[in-house]
């Protein structure tokens, strides 16, 4: 399990994604995956930050309120938080890459999807 910014930062570059960066934002540590946001820890609440859209931001309060929660700074936003020591690397190597993969303009993924396809035997 994940159990701080620096075991997710970890978890995130271990994915070997390009064009991340490591950043601050509102002077905390954070990376950055084609210069947005990608991964970072709350201020408010020990927790890792990931993107979420709002119908699943209630399914996943509803289903585990152990794991996942909600500050209020973060009500307005597509956000949800996942408590430390409650994120399982699984899930968190998923949504990081997808995440990842949002945040890629469209046409710089289709060139790298294309080569990564290209390198494979």
């Amino acid at each position: 399990m994940i159990q701080c910014y620096a075991d997710l930062r970890a978890l995130a570059l271990s994915l070997a994604l390009p064009r991340v960066a490591d950043g601050t934002a509102w002077g905390s540590p954070c990376l950055r995956a084609h210069g947005k946001m990608w991964v970072w820890w709350s201020p408010y609440a020990d927790a890792a930050v990931f993107k979420c859209d709002f119908d699943e931001r209630e399914m996943l309060l509803l289903a585990d309120p152990e794991t996942f929660l909600l500050h209020p700074h973060y009500t307005a936003h597509k956000l949800i938080l996942v408590r430390a020591g409650r994120i399982a690397p699984d899930w968190a190597r998923a949504r990081l890459t997808t995440q990842w993969r949002a945040a890629a303009p469209k046409r710089w993924l289709k060139t790298w999807d294309s080569a990564q396809s290209d390198a494979r035997p």
